[in-house]
C-alpha cells in the first residue's frame, strides 16, 4: 500500500439508493474529514440476494478516498447515515499513485487539531 505523509491511502466503496441524495451523504463525510473526496457514479443497476429473494435496484456507486487511519470512524459514520440496513463497505488498498494526490488525501482527512 502506498504511504502519504505517514498515512496509508485506501478507497472505500459503498452503494446508495437511486432515489436517495448521495450528494448530501458525501458532503457530510468530506466536511467531517472522513473522506478527501467522494466520487458518485450514476445509472447503475444492482442485482443481489436479500432475505432469500433476488432483488434488482437502481443505485449510485460511491468511491470514497480516505486513509487507513480514518476507516474505523468512516465505517461508524456510514452506518449512522446510510439508509440501508446493511450498507456495502469495502476497503481497497492503493498500490501506487502520484505523491501529490496521495499527500492531498492524507492532508484532507487529517483530524483537525483541537484547541483549548
Amino acid at each position: 500500500m502506498i504511504r502519504a505523509k505517514g498515512a496509508e491511502v485506501v478507497i472505500v466503496y459503498t452503494t446508495f439508493p437511486g432515489d436517495g441524495d448521495p450528494g448530501a451523504f458525501s458532503r457530510v463525510l468530506v466536511s467531517e474529514r472522513l473522506a478527501a473526496c467522494v466520487t458518485t457514479q450514476t445509472g447503475l443497476t444492482s442485482v443481489y440476494r436479500w432475505q432469500n429473494d433476488v432483488e434488482e435496484a437502481t443505485e449510485y456507486q460511491l468511491m470514497i478516498k480516505t486513509t487507513v487511519d480514518r476507516v474505523g470512524q468512516l465505517k461508524q459514520r456510514v452506518g449512522e447515515l446510510h439508509p440501508y440496513e446493511v450498507p456495502e463497505f469495502l476497503v481497497l488498498p492503493i498500490k501506487d499513485g502520484t505523491a501529490k494526490y496521495v499527500d492531498w488525501v492524507a492532508e484532507s482527512t487529517r483530524a483537525e487539531a483541537r484547541t483549548g
